[in-house]
């Protein structure tokens, strides 16, 4: 198991050069069929790291959820943005993801010193350094990824419910087979991202 600390070594060299709020910002959602891309932007308290925390991707559903209240509870800061499929359509789903995480950084209560990012160049008035599987090796922006995660995975849960034919509850947009099936037998709903649908619906 990954412990906290030994995802500190970005931080750890920020600190050391004197910065001290320092932000991690990740996105989710970027490759579903349907719904929004989300984005968090996290100032931690690096004194009191939490244990677990670790790329949303290789925590359990059960633990994520958990972790989510913590980091919410101890964060300096935390802000998500949605983008909706809309968005995510007028833009390409590439800008539309910058675009939302700059809104998510911006949308701080605390300014940050220094943004760390998985690897995209974003335009915004902060120091920035983009991280490659920056989720996997930041403290910071695993715990904003498991934010984002659980905020996006919440928002899809509550969406199966009123378009329960697709099953978004399991896939959360998702591509899979019954996704698939499902939108070819009933066509698209609301938040099916008509630029990714495209192409499924055409065969």
């Amino acid at each position: 198991m990954t412990h906290a600390y030994e995802l500190m070594e970005y931080e750890n060299k920020l600190l050391a050069k004197g910065y001290r709020y320092i932000c991690g910002v990740d996105e989710v959602g970027r490759g579903p069929l349907a719904g929004p891309v989300v984005c968090c932007a996290a100032i931690m308290d690096l004194e009191n790291l939490i244990e677990g925390v670790n790329d949303s991707k290789k925590v359990s559903k059960g633990k994520r959820e958990k972790l989510y209240d913590i980091i919410n509870e101890r964060a300096k800061a935390v802000s998500v943005c949605f983008y909706n499929r809309e968005k995510v359509d007028e833009m390409n789903i590439l800008e539309a993801t910058k675009a939302c995480m700059r809104d998510a950084i911006m949308g701080l209560t605390v300014t940050p010193d220094v943004v760390l990012v998985d690897a995209l160049k974003l335009d915004i008035p902060y120091e920035t350094f983009g991280i490659i599987h920056g989720d996997a090796l930041s403290y910071s922006i695993a715990a904003a990824s498991i934010v984002a995660k659980v905020s996006r995975d919440a928002y899809m849960t509550e969406m199966a419910k009123i378009y329960p034919q697709y099953d978004f509850e399991h896939n959360m947009g998702y591509g899979t087979a019954k996704h698939i099936a499902a939108l070819k037998e009933y066509g698209p709903c609301p938040l099916h991202r008509r630029s990714f649908i495209k192409g499924i619906l055409e065969r």
